[in-house]
């Protein structure tokens, strides 16, 4: 595969946590987590620099639990714990692969993983390593999106590939209604105007203040990453 065909050289993947499950009573799927780290041993092998973020809601929501009289700062801490347990299952399911990855944290678990640290992500970047990032951003009331916009922007990556169930932005939920209008391509005041539920506010707001695209896609079509990659239209595309 030659260099020049690849559209991006650097990516930020952002994945829900409902996709590393079963969707039965365990948080996780030996398929599902087999199917995830296939798709990413793809773009690894074509030289394409990866960061990972995972979200937590395979193993519990924050805002959930809040409803249920637990202080909210106390479950987006424990959801941030979360994420750090589903970035250790993706990143054994990597090496058994023989893909080179190294976990960083926003909180510090020292014992299974490093401390977030800029320059050294970086390096491990430069090193081919694919990067897990976990513990959100390390912060109270900031969601994974969030997380996604920042660390995209601190590692240098041209674009954050947000996993979905569904193909693209629609005008509405295309689960819930069969009439609703799919994006293929959508301005970042648009998605905030509409109130589109595709990333947070405050994640939106970021990748527009710093002209980062969004591309949503459904990751559970074989192959999808890599056809992003190389520059087919997938999905629907945030920005300019």
């Amino acid at each position: 595969m030659e260099k020049s065909s690849i559209k991006w050289n650097r990516i930020l993947l952002k994945i829900g946590g409902e996709s590393l499950s079963d969707k039965k009573d365990s948080p996780f799927s030996s398929a599902s987590l087999n199917f995830i780290a296939e798709e990413l041993v793809e773009i690894v092998n074509l030289g394409v620099k990866v960061g990972v973020i995972i979200g937590g809601g395979n193993i519990l929501r924050g805002k959930t639990l809040s409803q249920k009289g637990i202080e909210r700062t106390t479950t987006d801490y424990m959801g941030m714990l979360g994420t750090i347990i589903n970035a250790l299952a993706l990143q054994s399911m990597l090496e058994k692969k023989g893909i080179i990855t190294r976990l960083q944290t926003a909180i510090e678990v020292k014992q299974v993983a490093e401390p977030y640290i800029r320059r050294r992500a970086l390096r491990h970047l430069e090193k081919g390593r694919l990067l897990l990032f976990a513990g959100g951003t390390g912060n109270p009331y900031f969601t994974t999106d969030t997380a996604a916009a920042l660390r995209a922007l601190e590692i240098g990556a041209g674009v954050i590939l947000k996993a979905t169930k569904v193909d693209g932005v629609y005008s509405n939920d295309p689960l819930q209604d069969v009439k609703a209008k799919k994006f293929d391509k959508i301005s970042y005041e648009e998605i905030l105007r509409r109130k589109l539920k595709v990333m947070d506010a405050t994640a939106i707001s970021l990748c527009m203040e710093n002209n980062l695209p969004i591309i949503v896609f459904n990751f559970r079509k074989k192959g999808n990453i890599k056809k992003i990659i190389l520059g087919e239209k997938i999905g629907t595309r945030i920005g300019e």
